[in-house]
């Protein structure tokens, strides 16, 4: 379990949203965790990345990831601001310090923190003990989806039938004008834009 979920009753600071390189966000994460164990009493509290854990069929194989709920940001629990409502220059600026930060969401002078029912629909998933793992790609009947690979890569065809199970879909694909039933998994194709 995370230290964020391990740390959740903490009542310390607001959460902030922080915006960060996109594939930095463990980095900018670990590096604020560590400047916490090194003692910086800034008014920086923690730091937490919300994921999921996410399962794809691939290749007849069922594997697990995780995945980010929102790629390029993380959340920061923190006093932002004193008594008086001016900012706290010290956890303003380790965290606007860290190398991978581009700048809090909700104002480039004056960030907005989440509500607590914004925090509470975040950190639930976290919270509930077992992740609930949820399929990767969720293709329903009618969809359209382009063929990534195969003897029909680049057709695009309507998805006639979801077996979530197996990873595997059947789709009517056009060709020569004709309507043809074609099988592929998951991972075979994507949304068509």
């Amino acid at each position: 379990m995370s230290e964020a979920v391990e740390q959740q009753h903490d009542d310390r600071g607001q959460w902030f949203v922080v915006h960060t390189l996109s594939g930095h966000e463990n980095k900018v994460r670990d590096t604020i965790l560590r400047q916490l164990r090194l003692g910086d009493n800034v008014g920086v509290y923690d730091a937490f990345i919300p994921t999921e854990k996410v399962e794809e069929v691939r290749r007849g194989k069922r594997t697990y990831s995780t995945r980010k709920f929102f790629p390029g940001y993380i959340l920061v629990r923190m006093d932002l601001y004193d008594e008086s409502g001016a900012i706290n220059e010290n956890a303003w600026y380790l965290v606007r310090n860290v190398q991978g930060v581009l700048g809090f969401l909700g104002g480039v002078n004056k960030p907005i923190p989440l509500s607590p029912s914004e925090v509470e629909d975040i950190m639930r998933p976290a919270r509930s003990g077992e992740p609930e793992i949820k399929p990767k790609n969720n293709y329903q009947v009618g969809d359209v989806v382009r063929i990534k690979d195969g003897a029909f890569e680049n057709f695009e065809g309507t998805i006639q039938e979801v077996d979530a199970a197996r990873g595997k879909l059947k789709l009517m694909v056009s060709i020569f004008g004709r309507s043809t039933p074609v099988e592929l998994e998951f991972w075979q194709v994507e949304r068509a834009v």
